[in-house]
């Protein structure tokens, strides 16, 4: 039986100004206010923290980035440092999304960096790994996993790491790897992960789902004894669905 609290984290992405995302942080807030033995995080741009973590004050909610820079501070044009991240409210940030991978090169080794950044500085790291549609399809879904999962983390102390398996085909095309799809890969990053830092931590550490979660397929894929939560994507644009999230469906 699990014993890790889980966690249903929205990504926002490059959606809603300041004053939208306050007034959803709020109807989020009251969504999550009665799903007991989970924790709920949002994650909106940049320009939205400081509004979002006012509008969270005292809900319970967690605040989070999607993206942090590995350097504290300097002349890094258009970055954003952990320091600043934790003075405008974050918690957790969001490391190494798929897209972020996919538009603006980001690396196993840049992962790497960011993620110890984030420790460093006291953020919990949402560190996201997957495969591609063709990369699944080639049957190479587990050694990219491997890749990601081993070259993401090496070196690093993993006791507050959140992994978040992203199948890449599966994010934004309404496509969702079926509920035993997602618990083999899970299974298998938590195996790596129990090879890489010892199996107490691997079993302590939680791993998320995301792609294309929704209220109607969240219970079965949380029914999955490796699957300890949900990095959603546009069904945390609404509170209401997103509420639907938190509550697995019910």
């Amino acid at each position: 039986m699990k014993t890790r609290t889980p966690l249903i984290a929205g990504n926002w992405k490059m959606y809603k100004t300041p004053p939208e995302a306050a007034e959803t942080a709020r109807a989020v807030a009251a969504a999550a206010a009665g799903a007991a033995g989970v924790e709920v995080m949002i994650a909106p741009s940049f320009v939205c923290l400081t509004e979002t973590a006012k509008a969270l004050a005292g809900t319970g909610v967690f605040l989070g980035a999607q993206d942090i820079f590995w350097e504290t501070e300097g002349a890094f044009t258009g970055e954003v440092s952990g320091p600043m991240l934790k003075a405008a409210g974050c918690s957790h940030v969001i490391v190494g999304h798929s897209e972020r991978r996919q538009f603006f090169g980001e690396t196993d080794e840049s992962v790497n960096k960011k993620t110890r950044a984030a420790i460093r500085e006291g953020l919990i790291p949402v560190v996201c790994v997957g495969e591609t549609k063709a990369e699944r399809e080639g049957g190479l879904t587990l050694k990219v996993l491997d890749r990601q999962v081993r070259r993401g983390l090496e070196g690093l102390s993993l006791e507050t790491v959140v992994v978040a398996y992203e199948p890449v085909w599966a994010i934004g095309t309404g496509l969702t790897a079926t509920a035993d799809q997602a618990q083999e890969s899970h299974a298998f990053i938590r195996s790596v992960l129990g090879e890489a830092a010892g199996k107490n931590v691997a079993e302590g550490l939680r791993i998320l789902y995301g792609g294309s979660v929704k209220p109607g397929n969240a219970a079965s894929l949380m029914a999955m004894p490796d699957i300890d939560g949900a990095l959603v994507g546009g069904a945390s644009l609404s509170a209401e669905s997103f509420g639907g999230i938190i509550r697995f469906g019910g």
